[in-house]
């Protein structure tokens, strides 16, 4: 038994939009945003009176995805520190192979992102860096060097 791929990653939000466009930015395609209206997924993630909104990404070329979804019921639960540092436990980012890391930059800029730290470059192999968007997620960008 082997695992097939990697599907995707859940991101939680409050704002759907703006996290969507933030990552449409990026270069993800929404493949599709709505209510989850099934019940099943109550059961699935151990929750009850679950309503939620939820938007479908995908990297171009169908090689992964983002979930993101919006909980309008429960509740949320906020995590401390709001905008938690790289060595806070638990999953801190994702990360994009990019052709251009400067021009990437810049375009997610235009949705709040900052950089985390500095772009560095990694021997003759790659630049990289982090970047944090909307609701402080935290994106890496690696473009490989020729």
């Amino acid at each position: 038994m082997a695992i097939q791929r990697m599907d995707n990653v859940l991101i939680v939000v409050d704002d759907l939009d703006a996290v969507i466009a933030f990552f449409v930015e990026l270069g993800m395609e929404l493949e599709g945003k709505g209510p989850l209206d099934w019940r099943g997924a109550e059961r699935v993630v151990g929750l009850t009176d679950v309503q939620q909104d939820v938007a479908m990404l995908r990297v171009p070329g169908g090689n992964g995805r983002i979930e993101l979804a919006k909980f309008h019921q429960p509740a949320v639960i906020t995590p401390e520190p709001k905008d938690a540092p790289a060595n806070t436990l638990g999953i801190r980012r994702v990360m994009f192979a990019v052709d251009d890391i400067d021009d990437t930059i810049a375009r997610v800029r235009a949705h709040g992102a900052e950089l985390v730290g500095t772009v560095e470059q990694y021997e003759n192999m790659f630049r990289l860096c982090y970047v944090r968007g909307p609701e402080g997620i935290i994106v890496g960008l690696a473009e490989q060097i020729d």
